[in-house]
């Protein structure tokens, strides 16, 4: 099914959608959807899992995560398409039913972690402003995603920037009180050596890596974008390297400061776990301030995992995976407005589905597997060559990065795994339907053909 298309120099093709992202903003996009969630969410998470060291986690995450971008910076720049993992699936394998499961994986990924977020957003951190029932603010903060994202990936992509000054600020501000208190004398750093009970050290860090992983995903996204992106071949390997470095040293400030700062239990329990270290510092900093801020780290992220989403489903509608319906593009926006709406329609259904460390930790699983699709389509694309430049990364990063996202999988809890296997299952599904209207349709045009032969 694999086409060739013309490809420039720069790595740009020729494509329906708008080419309007430039380099700064791609670092911005990546960065946003790295920053947006995972550590305002999930540190409490991590010290449940691994104790007051949560930064050993995050170390292990970031060499997956950099490991990981090698493979995809290849990817995305010998192949600067719409759909990611599943066109290079597709061109590796040359199986239908591979490319749709990859990028069905790929799109129920932005889904549950849009849902995750929904359902963070509707927690701790709003609490601090205002006191409101969940279900509601839930369901009106994904129709507001799905609002910006319908207006224009430009429009998405500058609000993000915005957003992205802001949530940077509100860690900026977690780094700052927790440097102050470590000043003061009142930090307790030997929390940062002190593991939770009943586990090794290293068996505990590796269970919390899972949700650490969580909080580096979002370079993944970017490849969807790669036909709205002005000389991907360029922009793309600086943006992810730059955007996941700039990610890991906030990440790990934040991991030490909150760590000190905050007693281990408390932290662990909490759902606005940030918010705690603003309590425990003693500072007269407003609590609902930072809520406010946090907040927007959240929207932000969710935003742009539903922007992948829609992208993802755009890409298999124009590999002809999913019904032709998945593939209009507004005439005025150009943006995929149909895929938008139903990616908006099934992220509200998931925001029922389970608390936000499930779906998160069922993000990793399904992305986990993308990956593995990744890492060996990379490999096997070796010997594929093509006319432009592009980003080559070591067969051997490659072949770390596999062994390390299946050591990852081992990692899963049950629920999880259920949750994803039902994902597989509604997707095989709607691919034997989409499968049997393509046959049917081409049952017609033989139809049709025959008539005209025979005038």
């Amino acid at each position: 099914m694999a086409t060739d298309t013309q490809i420039t120099e720069s790595g740009e093709t020729a494509t329906r959608l708008r080419r309007s992202i430039t380099p700064l903003l791609l670092f911005f996009f990546i960065v946003g959807d790295t920053l947006g969630a995972g550590i305002y969410t999930l540190v409490g998470s991590m010290a449940n899992d691994v104790g007051g060291a949560i930064w050993l986690p995050l170390v292990f995450a970031l060499v997956l995560a950099l490991l990981t971008a090698g493979t995809y910076a290849e990817l995305i720049t010998k192949y600067p398409h719409a759909g990611g993992a599943a066109r290079y699936a597709e061109r590796a394998f040359d199986k239908p039913f591979v490319t749709f499961l990859i990028g069905w994986l790929m799109l129920s990924s932005g889904i549950t972690t849009s849902a995750a977020l929904a359902n963070a957003f509707a927690g701790d951190y709003l609490k601090a402003l205002v006191d409101l029932p969940a279900i509601p603010v839930t369901l009106v903060f994904i129709a507001a995603l799905i609002a910006i994202n319908l207006r224009g990936v430009r429009e998405s992509l500058m609000a993000n920037v915005g957003a992205t000054v802001i949530e940077m600020t509100g860690l900026i501000i977690i780094i700052v009180v927790a440097a102050i208190v470590f000043g003061n004398g009142d930090a307790d750093t030997g929390r940062l050596t002190t593991f939770a009970e009943g586990v090794t050290p290293l068996q505990g860090a590796f269970a919390a890596t899972v949700t650490a992983f969580f909080s580096f995903l979002g370079f993944e996204a970017a490849a969807n974008m790669a036909e709205e992106v002005k000389e991907p071949t360029k922009a793309y390997p600086r943006a992810l390297f730059g955007a996941i470095l700039t990610a890991a040293v906030i990440y790990l400030l934040i991991a030490l400061g909150a760590a000190a700062v905050v007693p281990t239990g408390d932290l662990a329990s909490s759902e606005g776990p940030l918010l705690e270290v603003i309590t425990f510092s003693g500072l007269n900093f407003p609590s609902w301030l930072f809520g406010a801020i946090a907040l927007v780290a959240i929207g932000n992220g969710a935003l742009l995992f539903m922007v992948m989403a829609s992208r993802a489903t755009y890409g298999l509608a124009e590999c002809g995976l999913l019904p032709s319906v998945f593939g209009k593009v507004a005439s005025t926006r150009r943006t995929p407005w149909v895929a938008i709406l139903v990616i908006g329609a099934m992220t509200m259904v998931m925001s029922f589905v389970g608390d936000v460390g499930t779906l998160a930790d069922t993000t990793v699983l399904l992305l986990v597997l993308v990956f593995i699709s990744a890492n060996v389509s990379v490999l096997v694309l070796k010997k594929d060559t093509v006319e432009h430049k592009y980003f080559r990364t070591p067969s051997i990063v490659s072949v770390i990065a596999l062994v390390a996202s299946v050591a990852l999988l081992t990692q899963q809890s049950l629920q999880t795994w259920l949750i994803s296997g039902a994902y597989v299952v509604v997707g095989t599904v709607l691919f034997l339907i989409a499968r049997a209207a393509r046959a049917r349709e081409g049952d017609v045009e033989k139809a049709h053909l025959g008539d005209d032969t025979e005038i």
